[in-house]
């Protein structure tokens, strides 16, 4: 669903993964609803890392490494949604010059008792944990957005129920915590030092 929507935004997007066979099925899947998007397919993907502006990770690869950060643009924004995560704190702290989001936590809208620790702020839950409450306040028992094809009908409807019940994103954060402006700063301001040496090697 990521490389759905992001083919309606960016104006180019790359398809990774270890299958070209399954690649191929998706960009073909992509482009009959998104026909003027450049969409490309590599399951060698590493030599591209360099080129990414953005990169966004939703693998269920257990831990497995996916990429190789330090081959990542200066300046580059990684948003990673992967459970568990594809790049650990050890990973992010080599490349203090790009932008690891951890992604898919909702704010909820008001105070929350007697729920288990999470491992996340107060008041926070991750995205599917937020679906189930909606469905639940909706009085609609049944799984909505479980698995691999899950349809963009339902992603709009979720989203809108999300807006209705008062849930929004929560504020920005990586393997340390919420950014502060001045954290994202900081990363800027490291990239473009960066920069000026990374066509160079």
């Amino acid at each position: 669903m990521s490389a759905r929507l992001l083919a309606m935004t960016f104006d180019e997007v790359y398809l990774a993964g270890r299958d070209q066979d399954k690649l191929e099925v998706l960009k073909a899947s992509i482009l009959e609803e998104t026909p003027e998007a450049k969409v490309v397919a590599a399951a060698d993907y590493e030599g591209h890392l360099a080129e990414m502006d953005m990169i966004v990770t939703t693998t269920s690869g257990a831990g497995k490494k996916v990429l190789d950060i330090t081959a990542v643009k200066p300046g580059c924004v990684i948003t990673d949604v992967a459970r568990p995560l594809d790049l650990p704190p050890e990973e992010c702290a080599k490349r203090p010059d790009v932008l690891v989001i951890e992604s898919g936590e909702i704010e909820l809208p008001s105070k929350v008792r007697g729920m288990r620790d999470i491992a996340l702020p107060e008041n926070i839950v991750y995205a599917c944990l937020a679906e189930t409450i909606v469905l639940a306040l909706e009085g609609r028992f049944e799984a909505f957005t479980v698995g691999r094809d899950t349809e963009w009908r339902k992603v709009k409807e979720i989203y809108k129920l999300g807006l209705k019940h008062g849930m929004k994103l929560a504020p920005i954060a990586g393997v340390n915590g919420v950014y502060t402006d001045e954290d994202i700063a900081r990363v800027v301001e490291l990239a473009r030092e960066r920069r000026k040496t990374w066509a160079s090697g």
